[in-house]
C-alpha cells in the first residue's frame, strides 16, 4: 500500500505500508479522492499549529466502503466521506453537544496520519453517505462544513451584512453558506486573482480590495452601519486585528482562520459596540448534513470550486506550487 508522507516541513516521501486491519466499531476505506486543505499547505511550509511531524495528510476525503461490520446505515460498496474530527465523547465539550472542540480531540491528518494512501481505517461513526452525489461533491463536504458551521457561529440572518475576509478554500465556502442563508455578503483580499474569482464565478455581491482604502468602501456599502457578522478566513495576524473595525454596534466577528500569534485589539471600540467575539472550530455532522443537502438539492456547486486536479503519484512533485497565489489555485483534488 502506497502513502505519503510529510516528512518534515518542505519535504514529502512516498512509503509502502501494510493495508490497514480492522477492530470493533472500524471499517476499511479505499481513498478516491482527497482535497488539499489551506491546513495541509501550512503544515507542508512549517506554520500549522496543534502540528508535528513525520505525518501523512490529508482529512478531505471520499472513497469505498471496503470492509464494515453489519451495519444499518452504511454497507460494502457504499461512497462515503468522513467527519475528520474524533472527539473522546465524555469530556464537557462531548457532554454539551460540542464534539468539534472535544478537550482530546485528534484531527485526521493533523493530530494523526491522514488519508493521502490507498486504504485507511476508520471510525464507523466518523462516515458519512449521501445518495445520488459525485465523488467530487462528497469529497468536498469538509471544507464546506467548516464554512456552513462559522456562519451558525456568527447567527447569520436574512438581510444582514457578512463580510468575509479571505478568499480562499474556506472563505469562499463561508460565502455560500452567508448567501444561502440570505445575508448580503462582501468579500475581502488582498489577491485581485482571488477577488475576480469572487466577482465573477462566485458571484458576490461586493468585493473589496483589502489595504488603506477598505474602511472607507466598507463603510459606503453598509450605508454606514458597518457589518452584522465579520467572519476571517485568513488565519493572519494583520487581517484578523483589522477586522475589528468593520464590527456594526450589535455585532459579531466569528476567527475561523487561526494562526500562532496574540490579537490585539481597542477595548473602547470593542466595547461601545457590544460586539461578539467568538471562534469557530471544524464542524459537527449537523453541518455535515446541512452541505450535502445543499449540494443535492442544486444550492451548492463545486465545479467551478476545483481548479487543479493530480493524479496521486504527481503530488509530491506538484505541492508545493499551491503555495503561490499565481497558480490560481483554490481547490486542488487529488484522484487516487
Amino acid at each position: 500500500m502506497k502513502i505519503l508522507s510529510c516528512t518534515s516541513p518542505g519535504e514529502f516521501d512516498y512509503l509502502d505500508a501494510e493495508k490497514p486491519q480492522l477492530s470493533e466499531g472500524r471499517a476499511l476505506v479505499k481513498i478516491k479522492r482527497i482535497g488539499i486543505c489551506g491546513t495541509d499547505l501550512h503544515a507542508f511550509e512549517g506554520t500549522q499549529p496543534f502540528f508535528s511531524y513525520p505525518r501523512i495528510l490529508g482529512h478531505e476525503l471520499v472513497g469505498e466502503v471496503m470492509e464494515i461490520e453489519e451495519n444499518e446505515e452504511i454497507s460494502e460498496g457504499d461512497m462515503v466521506t468522513v467527519i475528520p474530527y474524533f472527539s473522546c465523547g465524555i469530556c464537557v465539550a462531548c457532554r454539551n453537544g460540542k464534539p468539534n472542540c472535544c478537550q482530546k480531540i485528534s484531527v485526521f491528518g493533523v493530530h494523526e496520519d491522514g488519508g493521502m494512501r490507498e486504504f485507511v481505517s476508520l471510525p464507523v461513526s466518523s462516515l458519512v453517505k449521501k445518495d445520488g452525489l459525485g465523488l467530487d461533491q462528497l469529497a468536498l463536504a469538509e471544507p464546506f462544513a467548516i464554512g456552513a458551521h462559522g456562519v451558525r457561529r456568527g447567527g447569520v440572518m436574512p438581510g444582514q451584512f457578512v463580510l468575509v475576509i479571505g478568499a480562499g478554500p474556506i472563505g469562499l465556502g463561508i460565502m455560500e453558506f452567508a448567501r444561502i442563508a440570505g445575508a448580503k455578503v462582501i468579500a475581502m483580499d488582498v489577491n485581485e486573482k482571488r477577488l475576480e474569482f469572487c466577482r465573477d464565478v462566485w458571484k458576490v455581491p461586493h468585493v473589496v480590495k483589502a489595504g488603506a482604502s477598505a474602511h472607507e468602501v466598507i463603510q459606503e456599502i453598509t450605508n454606514g452601519d458597518f457589518c452584522d457578522v465579520v467572519i476571517d478566513a485568513t488565519g493572519n495576524l494583520t487581517a484578523i486585528n483589522q477586522g475589528f473595525q468593520y464590527i456594526a454596534h450589535g455585532g459579531n466577528y466569528v476567527l475561523v482562520g487561526l494562526q500562532k500569534g496574540e490579537i490585539a485589539f481597542s477595548h473602547p471600540e470593542f466595547h461601545k459596540r457590544e460586539a461578539t467575539l467568538m471562534s469557530s472550530r471544524n464542524a459537527t455532522r449537523e453541518d455535515f448534513d446541512q452541505v450535502l443537502e445543499a449540494m443535492a438539492s442544486g444550492q451548492l456547486s463545486v465545479e467551478s470550486y476545483i481548479t487543479h486536479r493530480v493524479r496521486f503519484d504527481r503530488v509530491k512533485d506538484d505541492f508545493q506550487s499551491w503555495l503561490d497565489p499565481e497558480t490560481g489555485v483554490i481547490k486542488a483534488l487529488v484522484e487516487v
